[in-house]
């Protein structure tokens, strides 16, 4: 016999308020006559119900960075760039996020990831009365809002951790609009805002640490268009623990005299992980029904990853870690299969997933055949983009991937055999120069040697890069910053400054 599953949950009233109640339309119209309503509306447009019972943290965030308007560079289906559930897995795979759930520290690694700027506190490192400062802000703009990580038990209702948007707040009843992204339980409902700071007052079993609550808003900072950093495997805390702590350290120690001797020196020293810790981006996308055009969108983003490429490829730095990369004294340890044909085998096998609506490739899921096209925008030169067949269920798709590479020599394009091509995909060099030059500036204070001071700190300087390579470097800095307060505390206390 079947077991009748559940249709909702009564919402436990006291203490809380049902938002279309006639005491929660009430209050709310006060809340939007006093101003402290105006976060709501962008939020309400893109509320969404959490698509896993264990996803509450990802659906909390997915909706607040579209009522941003925050763009994630990437489709979502069809020509949509949007950001949804299955987007977010750059800091933990989607598979353990069903299983387990998420936790504060990882939420707020996803903010960063997708470009928002994030302030979180624990409950150990706020109080009450910063907590409601920071909710009347949030309920009083429409470019800020706020999520909090709270135990529902303080609010008579079922289950346990939980994430979601706080909507607006009521001054007189000292009331905070939760907006429940687990709507197939609760409706949106008012609470106080002392029993809300309670619930987010408890410790978290999973990390031992307090809940709390993160503030996100749009990031001035300019996006990474090629390179990203990933704490999706927990092998990027070791990483993290090298380039922080023991790079400076082994600077000091060695005593090395030449520019050569510090690339080898941290080079040889790299955790095997490296190759996961630091990233380059290439976009995956289902073929065109015609198959024959790029967007003018999609042009440009190439045309500026090949320039940020080419102006990596320019620096002295990379000049010397070239020469260390192709000697016999190279390692594997950030080196990736680096031809053209095995690149795209690989960006596609991992694309397949994400296009197909699974969260990991398997065996029966990856790509027959790769093969080089040209592709026209407006009677432009043509660019020249991978393609593929993913094969899936006995299913094929076909799909693109639009990694930069540019023609051997000019005027002549890439062959469909991949034969004729100069590659400007990054290389391993290319991604151990970018991550030398993201190290902060503290890094090389140990080197005693002045004048050889004075020579690495010219090679990294970043205010002698030229745009957009500039940038580049700045936002992996930046993401460098926030990893390294997040590993401080085990990725699970996060108080960022608003600039670096």
């Amino acid at each position: 016999m079947a077991v009748a599953g559940l249709y909702r949950r009564i919402l436990p009233c006291p203490p809380a308020i049902e938002f279309s109640s006639a005491e929660g339309k009430k209050l709310f119209s006060e809340a939007l006559q006093n101003g402290t309503m105006e976060g709501f509306f962008k939020l309400i447009s893109h509320f969404q119900t959490q698509s896993e019972p264990a996803y509450c943290g990802l659906a909390s965030l997915s909706m607040v960075l579209n009522a941003l308007a925050i763009d994630p560079r990437r489709k979502w289906k069809g020509p949509w760039r949007w950001y949804d559930e299955s987007m977010l897995d750059c800091c933990e795979p989607l598979e353990k996020v069903k299983a387990e759930g998420i936790t504060f520290g990882k939420v707020a690694c996803l903010a960063q990831c997708a470009g928002a700027k994030v302030e979180a506190f624990r409950t150990s490192l706020s109080n009450i009365g910063d907590f409601r400062d920071h909710v009347i802000k949030c309920a009083s703009s429409e470019g800020c809002h706020l999520i909090a990580s709270y135990h529902r038990k303080h609010f008579k209702q079922t289950g346990t951790g939980h994430f979601s948007p706080i909507g607006g707040y009521h001054a007189e009843s000292d009331m905070a609009l939760i907006l429940d992204v687990a709507r197939f339980k609760y409706p949106p409902h008012w609470v106080p805002l002392a029993l809300l700071w309670e619930a987010m007052d408890t410790i978290d079993e999973a990390t031992g640490h307090p809940r709390g609550f993160m503030l996100i808003s749009s990031c001035q900072k300019a996006p990474s268009f090629l390179y990203t950093l990933s704490c999706r495997d927990e092998s990027w805390k070791s990483v993290a623990k090298y380039l922080f702590y023991e790079v400076p350290i082994l600077l000091k120690s060695e005593g090395p005299k030449t520019v050569p001797e510090i690339i080898f020196l941290l080079f040889k020293s790299l955790p095997a992980s490296t190759g996961d810790f630091i990233k380059w981006i290439a976009e995956v996308r289902r073929q065109e029904e015609d198959g024959s055009m790029l967007t003018k969108e999609e042009k440009e983003m190439l045309a500026v990853k090949e320039k940020v490429l080419d102006q990596v490829r320019g620096t002295e730095l990379s000049k010397y870690v070239k020469d260390l990369i192709s000697s016999s004294i190279s390692n594997c340890k950030l080196r990736e299969k680096d031809s053209l044909s095995e690149i795209a085998a690989n960006v596609c096998c991992q694309g397949a997933a994400l296009l197909s609506g699974g969260l990991t490739s398997g065996p029966g899921m990856c790509c027959r055949a790769t093969f080089l096209k040209s592709l026209n925008v407006n009677g432009d030169k043509p660019s020249t983009i991978v393609s593929g067949t993913i094969v899936s269920g006995g299913n094929e798709h076909e799909v693109d991937m639009l990694v930069p590479v540019s023609p051997a020599t000019s005027g002549t394009h890439c062959s469909s055999t991949m034969d004729n091509c100069i590659l400007l995909h990054p290389t391993s060099s290319d991604v151990f120069v970018v991550l030398l030059l993201a190290l902060p500036p503290s890094t090389w204070s140990g080197i005693k040697d002045e004048r050889l001071l004075s020579e690495i700190q010219g090679l990294v300087l970043t205010e002698n890069l030229p745009d957009p390579l500039q940038q580049e470097v700045l936002h992996l800095r930046w993401q460098l910053h926030n990893l390294k307060s997040w590993s401080n505390n085990e990725v699970e206390d996060l108080a960022l400054p608003a600039s670096i």
